[in-house]
């Protein structure tokens, strides 16, 4: 097939270009980065400069490309800070979400695509109430914290929108927490630094359930979704939804580092703000049953303890 990939060169893209070259798969793969080009290229698809912003240029890229579907991973987050202000941080992903997610089904259509997969994010947007781990019939956060509320609006978007386009086929991937290669919980991420430095604690009782997942596993997920599944969205988790307070020194150990630190809440509010004490305290798990079943997805680290043990660094994989 025609694959139009728009975001070819951020976490998700890096991973699945190479898997949809190596099924046969004809790749037009989209970057900001004039200097990212020629590694596209290098690597077998058709290296296109791309602003998903820009309608025009959106319109041009996709049109001109003629795709049989059209794969949706623009994101902008190089300048997340901190769990502070999701919505500052936020604001280049947020609007990626909304303006771009539009701009790119427009072109699609207008293209003659026939599906269009489209990511979003699981984990601290479920509502925090109820049961404790949540499937795709169950709605974002109603009332989440004041400063990721643009952002979940911005999730909410994608989910209304990429599967009700009655053009295209919508599907919408609802990607847990990465972990593995060319993610914050990598070898060389940020995050895993902060834990061998003891400086990512656990805040309260950290019950918070985290739904993990190993970013070739996303990208495994998305392989799928191209030719499998009917209009709609997907939890692609991992089997093991899992509070902080079990992942986290379990990781620290993994990593030969000494246990994390432990805050009380109010020292958590003040150190990382009010958005971090929920997810380290109140978030909600997510369900893979219906992807499993529907994409024929199975995940090749269905819990995090082996991904955590296997997974961090590089390695060549296969789907």
């Amino acid at each position: 097939m025609r694959i139009f990939l728009a975001g070819a060169t951020g976490a998700i893209g890096r991973r699945l270009l190479p898997m949809l070259l190596g099924g046969g798969h004809d790749v037009v793969g989209t970057t900001r980065t004039p200097a990212h080009l020629e590694g596209l290229t290098r690597l077998g698809a058709t290296a296109v400069l791309m602003d998903g912003l820009d309608r025009a240029a959106v319109r041009a890229a996709v049109t001109e490309a003629e795709p049989d579907v059209v794969i949706h991973q623009l994101t902008s987050l190089s300048n997340l800070a901190s769990l502070r202000n999701l919505d500052r941080d936020f604001v280049g992903t947020n609007r990626l979400r909304t303006e771009g997610t539009d701009n790119l089904l427009a072109a699609a259509v207008e293209a003659g695509a026939h599906r269009f997969v489209a990511q979003s994010f699981t984990g601290w947007p479920n509502a925090r109430t109820g049961g404790l781990v949540k499937d795709e019939t169950d709605p974002l956060d109603p009332a989440p914290v004041a400063t990721s509320r643009r952002t979940i609006a911005a999730i909410g978007h994608v989910e209304r929108t990429v599967p009700r386009t009655p053009e295209l086929e919508g599907i919408v991937l609802r990607y847990g927490f990465f972990y593995g290669p060319g993610t914050g919980l990598g070898e060389g991420g940020p995050m895993l630094e902060m834990i061998r430095g003891r400086k990512f604690p656990v805040v309260g009782d950290g019950a918070g359930l985290f739904s993990l997942v190993h970013i070739d596993d996303a990208a495994g997920a998305t392989l799928r979704a191209i030719d499998h599944g009917s209009p709609g969205i997907y939890n692609i988790v991992d089997d093991e939804p899992a509070p902080v307070a079990e992942w986290l020194p379990y990781l620290a150990d993994v990593l030969g580092a000494k246990p994390p630190r432990h805050l009380p809440v109010w020292l958590g509010r003040l150190a990382a703000g009010e958005q971090a004490v929920a997810m380290m305290t109140q978030a909600r798990g997510s369900s893979n049953a219906k992807a499993r079943r529907e994409l024929d997805w199975t995940p090749r680290y269905p819990s995090w303890r082996e991904g955590f043990r296997s997974g961090l660094a590089d390695a060549t994989t296969s789907r």
